[in-house]
């Protein structure tokens, strides 16, 4: 997602329904065995733009590295305002053995008409190949089936991104195939990897009638 992508109405544009946009203007925290996901503040302006200013973590995503710390501070602050508008949908990932925000995690886009969401997430590279990014996604696909009741889960991934696709698989998605030159991001077209997990998939995983 587009970090200065922020406009009054993007609740509606997403097509959001009150019953979604309530749980998040004051983000219910969610516990992992390791992590904490709660609302961001402009007190993680510093975590944040630890990562968001390296090239190597935007290099598969829609927006471009952070020029400087007020920017991100700025960044937080539209954040903590569309929180209360019911218009942002992400959590914060917080380490808990270090007490720091170590990235984000969450809902992308929602189609109510089919009742499916679209999930994100961006980590810090110090924080990669440690299990951290699946054990938030899998809390956020928990969230989206059992409270939100969503009917089908997905999420994508520029292809080269395979850490990202298996951070997917990981949590029960299966891969359903490539879009090719699905978006124009930056100076090209890229082709787009495509998982989801479906709440009937969810249910027998997990045993739940």
């Amino acid at each position: 997602m587009e970090y200065n992508y922020f406009v009054a109405n993007r609740r509606k544009e997403m097509g959001v329904t009150d019953r979604i946009a309530s749980h998040f203007v004051k983000p219910e925290k969610l516990h992992t065995e390791r992590l904490l996901l709660r609302a961001m503040s402009v007190k993680d302006v510093d975590d944040m733009f630890e990562y968001a200013c390296l090239p190597l973590v935007t290099r598969y995503l829609l927006w471009a590295p952070h020029e400087s710390p007020s920017y991100t501070k700025h960044y937080l602050k539209r954040v903590v305002t569309a929180y209360r508008k019911g218009e942002f949908f992400d959590w914060g990932v917080e380490l808990l053995s270090e007490k720091k925000f170590i990235g984000t995690c969450g809902i992308a886009a929602v189609d109510i008409a089919n009742n499916r969401a679209e999930i994100g997430y961006v980590f810090n590279p110090k924080y990669w190949n440690c299990g951290y990014a699946s054990e938030a996604v899998g809390e956020v696909i928990r969230y989206c089936f059992e409270v939100l009741d969503f009917n089908r889960v997905e999420a994508r991934y520029m292809l080269g991104n395979d850490a990202s696709r298996r951070v997917m698989e990981k949590c029960g998605m299966n891969f359903e195939g490539v879009t090719r030159g699905a978006i124009f991001v930056k100076d090209g077209y890229c082709d787009v990897g495509v998982c989801a997990v479906l709440a009937s998939d969810y249910r027998q995983r997990r045993h739940i009638i």
